[in-house]
Formats: structure tokens, sequence, C-alpha cells
């Protein structure tokens, strides 16, 4: 008689399947838990990272997009660049933040999203660190409000820093892994 299980002696030649294996009841097949491989896990890693990004710039650019004159006040408090520049990049700021998080949740573009994440995060890193050199007392206005504090408020900068080379390290990842499930850059490279 033939073993008709998948797995079973008529398998051919590849043997019995890792993944199926026996219960101790005469009969009864059971599936065994299989391991994720290297790929399977840095694939997971980076959609992980490329669904926190999208979220990260889509908050923002939306808690700031109803209120741009916070936004500019947010970015005119940094005291690095002229009044004009500083209001032509708060009040575009919040629509560029929504496009970049469009592209990461789309997975669309995703290099290039990752790559203009990366400088965007270290123009943050740069800016906090110079506010806080500086002895500026602001808060950093990433998701919304900004400006100079209220002299009972004090500043977190260590965690705006921290916070943002989190997700500049997710975009390293990015950066090196940009196909992810998913995303639109996978299913067009899937079509070549």
């Amino acid at each position: 008689m033939v073993d008709a299980r998948p797995g079973g002696a008529d398998a051919g030649d590849r043997g019995p399947r890792p993944d199926i294996g026996h219960d101790e009841r005469p009969g009864v097949l059971v599936r065994r838990r299989r391991r994720l491989s290297a790929n399977e896990a840095t694939g997971i890693v980076a959609l992980a990272c490329r669904l926190l990004l999208a979220g990260v710039w889509l908050y923002a650019g939306v808690s700031k997009v109803g209120d741009l004159g916070a936004s500019i006040r947010a970015v005119k408090a940094y005291q690095l660049l002229p009044s004009a520049v500083a209001e032509l990049v708060g009040a575009a700021l919040p629509l560029f933040e929504i496009m970049l998080g469009l592209l990461l949740l789309a997975g669309m573009a995703t290099r290039l999203a990752a790559a203009v994440s990366a400088l965007l995060l270290v123009a943050f890193v740069v800016g906090i660190v110079s506010a806080w050199a500086r002895g500026l007392r602001i808060d950093c206005g990433c998701f919304g409000g900004g400006g100079e504090l209220a002299a009972d408020e004090s500043p977190d900068y260590w965690l705006e820093l921290s916070r943002d080379l989190v997700f500049l390290a997710a975009t390293a990842v990015l950066l090196r892994w940009p196909r992810t499930r998913w995303s639109v850059d996978r299913w067009l490279s899937a079509r070549t």
C-alpha cells in the first residue's frame, strides 16, 4: 500500500517534508512551526521600518497642516534661517512630510523617500543640537505646536534627539532593503 500523505513514502526522492510530523497518535499529522529565514526576518524588519516612518511623517504633517502659523513659529524659533526662508520652510514642511508619508505607506520610490527622510532627520538633529548648544528653550514643533517654551517648561532635547536617531536608523534599513512586502516597488520589480 502506498502512503499518500504529504511527506509519506510516495514523496519521491525528496524524503519526508520537514514541516510535517506525526503526533503521538498513529495516523495524525501535525504541522511543525518553521523558523524564519534571515531574508524573511529582514523583510519583516524593513516593512516595520517603512510603516513606522510612514506613520511618523503622516502624523507630523497632518498635525501641522491645520495650523501653518504654528509650523512657521516652530521653524523661526530655531533662529537658523532668515525670516522669509523660515516662513517658506514652515509652510511647506507639513505638505512635504505628508508626501513622504504617502510614498512610504505605498512603498513607492522607497529608497528615494528613505534618503530624503534621512536628510530631513539629519537637519532636525542639527537644529535640535544647535538650539540646545545656544541655550534656546524651544519645543521642537515636530508634531505640531513648537516655538519658545513658557518660563516654567523645560525642553526635552535628549528625548527628541533619541527619537530622531531611532527614525534615522529606520531610514538606514530602508536604504539597504527598500523593496518590502505590500509595496508598489516590489510589485513593479516583480513585473519586469
